[in-house]
């Protein structure tokens, strides 16, 4: 579709929208006005009422990219094609190594958020259990039982909520040497090194 030359004028809906996360997973939800936005995307704020209803309409848009980013990329992760339990923990172990996939900043914004916001608190909740849904059904696909898959797919949501809330910063090769002893952690069988390789070979370190 061929844009109206006014769009230069009033930039584009996601790139109101990507502000507006940015200065979320940065500064808090308190910081996402309007003008603020109007001004780190060079707008006007008319450009932002072409967009967004209001800024209640804006919440909601960044609050459905966040479920669709990172919920979404864990469901998909978990329903990844695996051979074995393991490898399929290194699918989801994906996420938290890759920010394209899961986007840890705005997993905490989002949750420093629903602290003041019952309304988001409840889709929180939400979508936790979601995320606990999809690993215990993983667990369930190998072979494990209800009661296993249940604690385990525990373990492995509440670690990783664990890691994003107290911000806990890791020298990135030493994360990735800790990603096997987790996997067999949580699935109790030591995985295969050519599954730890192939995990590593879609991480590779960069020297420095």
């Amino acid at each position: 579709m061929l844009q109206s030359p006014n769009t230069r004028t009033r930039g584009s809906r996601q790139l109101w929208l990507d502000a507006a996360l940015n200065l979320l997973a940065t500064s808090g939800i308190d910081a996402v006005k309007i003008m603020p936005l109007a001004k780190s995307v060079g707008q006007t704020r008319t450009g932002f009422y072409w967009y967004f209803k209001d800024l209640s309409a804006l919440h909601d848009a960044m609050i459905e990219t966040w479920e669709t980013r990172n919920t979404g990329q864990i469901q998909a992760r978990c329903e990844a094609p695996a051979g074995t339990i393991n490898q399929a923990l290194f699918n989801l172990m994906d996420c938290w190594l890759s920010p394209e996939l899961f986007d840890t900043r705005l997993d905490l914004a989002i949750r420093n958020w629903a602290r003041n916001d019952p309304r988001l608190a409840a889709r929180l909740h939400d979508a936790d259990a979601a995320r606990i849904t999809a690993v215990r059904d993983m667990f369930l696909r190998y072979g494990y039982s209800p009661e296993q898959a249940d604690v385990r797919s525990l373990t492995v949501i509440y670690t990783q909520i664990g890691y994003i809330s107290l911000q806990v910063e890791e020298n990135p090769a030493a994360r990735l040497a800790r990603v096997p002893h987790y996997v067999e952690m949580f699935s109790s069988r030591p995985p295969a090194p050519e599954e730890i390789a192939a995990f590593r070979g879609r991480h590779p370190v960069r020297p420095g």
